[in-house]
């Protein structure tokens, strides 16, 4: 149903993965212990959108709501599919601020959990030195929403690697940051990142870390 909506990306991750030590961010099971599968949705979001940057930022930051309309209805059908169904489902956010509301915690910047890290234990993909989920068809330009369910499904199972492999000896998106958010040493600054958006932005999303990765908008 998903993929005929218009999904480029869909895995089902067990909530239990986002509790172990490594996994730095919230919990879905902090919110409700019923939740035995996230389902990951996801759709690219065109290279189009990302080489005008850094001077089409208004141009990426539409193309990025557009894909986040798109997710919110493709959820939408998969959510009411699986009341019908008899089993309780709810869609979470894609990002932490969209729309006018805030969705993350405004101290730690931190969503009700990461999508990213889910997509990563369904096995779709890895993470780049962006702190960025990356597919190997389409690198950083994917845009997720997750579904949170009692159903249990069949998990997948985590990619092999964490960080991909054409990220050790790069550091393009380090470079690119105008924030300087990325550091050498892996950690990034959420605030710095955030700041730079909503202040020196004025709310349009950067880019920069995707635009400059060769992973997803090789020249």
């Amino acid at each position: 149903m998903a993929k005929e909506s218009g999904a480029d990306l869909i895995g089902i991750a067990d909530p239990k993965e986002l509790s172990g030590q490594e996994y730095q961010g919230n919990s879905p099971l902090e919110i409700s212990e019923q939740f035995q599968s996230i389902i990951l949705i996801g759709v690219m979001i065109p290279k189009g959108a990302f080489m005008p940057l850094p001077k089409g930022r208004a141009l990426y930051t539409n193309t990025l709501m557009a894909g986040t309309a798109t997710l919110r209805i493709i959820s939408y059908k998969i959510a009411r599919k699986l009341e019908e169904e008899n089993y309780l489902a709810s869609i979470a956010p894609s990002e932490g601020s969209e729309f006018g509301y805030w969705y993350a915690d405004k101290k730690t910047l931190k969503a009700d959990f990461s999508m990213k890290y889910a997509a990563f234990c369904a096995g779709l993909g890895s993470f780049g030195k962006n702190h960025l989920f990356i597919s190997e068809k389409y690198g950083s330009r994917v845009r997720f929403m997750a579904i949170v369910t009692d159903a249990l499904l069949e998990h997948g199972t985590r990619s092999a690697t964490f960080l991909h492999s054409s990220c050790k000896n790069c550091t393009a998106c380090i470079d690119a940051c105008p924030a300087h958010a990325i550091h050498e040493d892996g950690t990034i600054s959420r605030s710095s990142c955030a700041e730079y958006m909503f202040q020196t932005l004025g709310g349009l999303r950067c880019g920069m870390c995707i635009r400059s990765c060769p992973l997803s908008c090789p020249d």
